[in-house]
């Protein structure tokens, strides 16, 4: 699988569009706010430089992706409104791989800027905001040009399929399985482990030459709070994805090699793993560093009207399909897509009406040195 090519959030605002599923999404933004605040204020305190670089990395479309920005700005508006000094020109770039959404982004910028506009008048200075494709696992923008980072629900994507996992593998290595569970060899966690390693170490890399001494980055993502890779919090969304391809492989609706070949590039870090990749790096220091459990289905008082009568196993369902499923029909084919979320979301409902799991994402505020 070649994961730049594939991997996409479902695009447009149809019901399976990741505009229209991304609530989760929506409330770990909303949780990582308080942060973010601290980390620009920070900057701003320190120095108000006259033109300021943003990126936000892994944009995806849809409402999240200029809620980020927006928040940005009225942080920025609200702090030199307090100290008295102009605002800077912003230079905010949207960054996501090649086959993202971004014509659903430009669409929404001319409210964007009439937003602007309207809440914070002339005084303040120009928002200029463009798209940045490619891979955020190297480099993406000029030496010393931005001065605040980032990223949220991104960094648990891997830049590939951990070497030795991949489709083309002689042998397979996590049969039954498409991520890392509680059955998988010790060889398959060592495989994710390091790959992480090797991604995050790049990613940390390719940061350091890019922002500014002293700006910011504040990074959230799914990840663990136990050591164990196979803790339920971190993996078993996944497992019951398989567990619902492997019961289309029992009724001859999936090929049981098609399942076997099939590895997400995905994995969800522990605190001691990231910490370990940031100290080795040295460019970055740790200001703040969270965790937060969030729902599976972002939490009941995130549930639309419209759609308040889905069950949270469809809800579920609804949105990790927004999120994988262009891997997913790269690899099975498009036909099963429909039968195997009903199936998914059967299973989820089942699971979640016994246990009380939830995901937990990572929230960490860095400085660059």
């Amino acid at each position: 699988m070649e994961v730049m090519q594939v991997l996409h959030m479902n695009k447009g605002d149809d019901e399976n569009s990741y505009a229209k599923n991304s609530k989760v999404q929506s409330k770990i933004i909303s949780l990582g706010k308080r942060i973010n605040e601290e980390a620009i204020m920070q900057i701003l305190c320190s120095n108000i430089p006259d033109i300021m670089g943003i990126a936000d990395l892994g944009c995806s479309s849809g409402p999240n992706s200029l809620s980020v920005i927006s928040e940005i700005t009225d942080i920025i508006y609200a702090k030199c409104r307090e100290l008295g000094r102009p605002t800077p020109e912003l230079k905010v770039f949207l960054n996501d791989l090649p086959h993202n959404d971004f014509n659903f982004i430009f669409g929404s910028l001319p409210a964007f800027y009439d937003k602007l506009k309207k809440e914070k008048g002339s005084e303040f200075g120009p928002c200029f905001v463009s798209a940045t494709p490619g891979s955020f696992y190297g480099r993406l923008f000029p030496s010393r040009s931005l001065h605040c980072v980032h990223s949220s629900s991104s960094l648990h994507w891997l830049s590939q399929v951990p070497a030795g996992l991949e489709s083309n593998a002689r042998t397979a290595m996590n049969k039954g399985k498409i991520y890392i569970s509680k059955s998988s060899s010790l060889c398959v966690l060592e495989a994710y482990s390091l790959q992480f390693q090797k991604d995050f170490s790049s990613f940390l890399k390719s940061r350091s030459k890019e922002i500014v001494p002293g700006g910011c980055m504040l990074l959230s993502f799914m990840g663990r709070r136990s050591t164990d890779p196979t803790a339920d919090e971190s993996c078993y969304h996944w497992e019951l994805l398989a567990q619902a391809l492997m019961s289309m492989v029992s009724e001859g609706l999936v090929e049981e090699e098609k399942v076997d070949s099939f590895n997400a590039p995905y994995y969800g870090p522990c605190v001691e793993e990231m910490r370990l990749e940031i100290e080795k790096d040295g460019s970055f220091s740790v200001n703040r560093l969270e965790t937060f459990e969030i729902d599976w289905d972002g939490g009941v008082d995130d549930v639309d009207t419209t759609s308040g009568a889905a069950s949270r196993g469809q809800r579920v369902a609804k949105t990790i399909r927004a999120v994988v499923e262009s891997m997913l029909e790269s690899h099975f084919g498009k036909d099963i897509m429909d039968e195997l979320f009903r199936r998914y979301g059967e299973m989820v409902e089942g699971y979640l009406s016994k246990t009380g799991t939830k995901y937990t994402n990572l929230v960490i505020s860095m400085v660059r040195n």
